[in-house]
């Protein structure tokens, strides 16, 4: 990347380095119950308090709207991360100031130390400069290692690592968005032949650009979950009650005539009196959902006709479930496109999920180790597809 990283620091003994990480975990009762994304950033802390570095760790968590929530604290977070790496991790119950500045100085070197959660402050998300140049007097470089975030101009993303540069500090890539950056670029610049791109979720409109810049590069696109609804609207389908992109139906069906057979959509459905966890379904053709019908996944023989285009694949690039794979009605379908695309990446193609929906479907699936890449970004993952600009990653010091 064209952005300096880890190993371009040029960091001394001791030194404070502010980290940007991405701890938005779910909690529940004051307990982390996924740390699959504090365990991601462990090979960056890890490097750096190596070199006797004193850390200071910034994360959100959740949307608490610019002030203090208890129940959205980093509290439990910073004792999770001290878990897993076995020793003390401090923690600091102001985000930035005078207090958290007393805290950070008093660390001794390859110490810890966690900050609360950044949106308690109202200039968070407004990138407020006053508040970034606060965040950058607690270290003497910034290493941002928060991919999730990235697409966002923030006061503890971009606007701190302009504040540390304006003080003469490095802001430089961790090793976790150095990796994303890199792996994702990989798929799109230089991507081995046949690429195919799964595209699930719920609007077209909200995947527009990522639609067609797939369109542009991939072999084949995937079209599943209701985005594929869209689609079947646009060919003159019944789709019952199910949920449809109105406002998209236009522009899917200009999307199928520019595409041709290169955007594939589901040839049969999982219907549903009700999308729920209990609910009675049944598989029906395309051309067959009833005026009350909900379609809720991609039908079996959707997933082989998927499976075939996954299998030989050499590049894969999925972004967003098939399917309502959090209810297990409607699982099947997003499973089965995880195992597909584990079969092509132990046959070697470079196989991606995208984070948010994506990761979690793969992880529970049991095959987050069957993919090259299980991004930790969701928003993020979903803007570098696009070809979007990311605020986080341009305010670097450059390469």
């Amino acid at each position: 990347m064209r952005k300096k990283t880890l190993r371009d620091l040029a960091a001394r003994d001791g030194d404070r380095i502010v980290v940007r990480v991405d701890f938005n975990v779910p909690l529940l009762d004051g307990r982390v119950m996924d740390d699959t994304r504090v365990e991601h950033t462990l090979p960056t802390l890890r490097r750096l308090t190596a070199t006797g570095a004193r850390l200071v760790l910034l994360s959100h968590l959740g949307r608490p709207g610019g002030r203090p929530r208890p129940e959205l604290s980093l509290r439990p977070v910073a004792a999770r991360l001290g878990e897993l790496l076995g020793e003390d991790v401090r923690f600091s119950p102001r985000t930035a100031g005078p207090e958290t500045l007393a805290r950070a100085r008093a660390l001794a070197p390859g110490e810890i130390l966690v900050a609360e959660n950044t949106r308690f402050l109202e200039g968070e998300t407004g990138n407020d400069a006053e508040l970034a140049a606060t965040f950058a007097a607690l270290g003497d470089h910034f290493v941002n290692d928060a991919f999730g975030t990235a697409h966002r101009a923030h006061a503890s993303t971009a606007g701190l690592a302009l504040a540390m540069r304006a003080r003469g500090g490095e802001a430089v890539a961790g090793l976790l968005l150095e990796r994303e950056i890199r792996v994702l670029g990989e798929a799109l610049d230089s991507p081995g032949r046949p690429f195919v791109a799964v595209l699930g979720g719920a609007k077209v409109s909200d995947k527009i650009a990522v639609i067609e810049k797939m369109l542009a590069r991939a072999d084949r696109v995937l079209v599943g979950g209701a985005m594929a609804n869209t689609f079947f609207r646009a060919l003159g389908l019944e789709t019952g009650r199910s949920l449809v992109d109105e406002e998209g139906v236009d522009l899917a069906a200009r999307l199928m005539d520019r595409a041709g057979d290169r955007l594939m959509l589901p040839v049969d459905c999982v219907v549903a009196p009700r999308i729920d966890a209990v609910t009675t379904t049944r598989e029906v053709p395309r051309a067959e959902v009833g005026a009350e019908d909900r379609i809720g996944d991609i039908g079996s023989a959707s997933r082989r006709l998927f499976a075939g285009e996954l299998e030989q694949a050499r590049t894969i690039v999925w972004n967003g479930p098939v399917g309502v794979s959090e209810m297990p009605p409607f699982a099947a379908g997003t499973a089965a496109v995880a195992r597909s695309v584990a079969v092509a990446t132990a046959s070697g193609a470079l196989t991606i999920a995208g984070g948010g929906d994506s990761a979690a479907a793969v992880r529970a699936a049991g095959l987050a180790d069957a993919f090259t890449h299980v991004s930790t970004g969701g928003g993020a993952s979903l803007a570098f597809l696009a070809g979007k600009t990311l605020p986080g990653v341009e305010a670097l010091s450059d390469a």
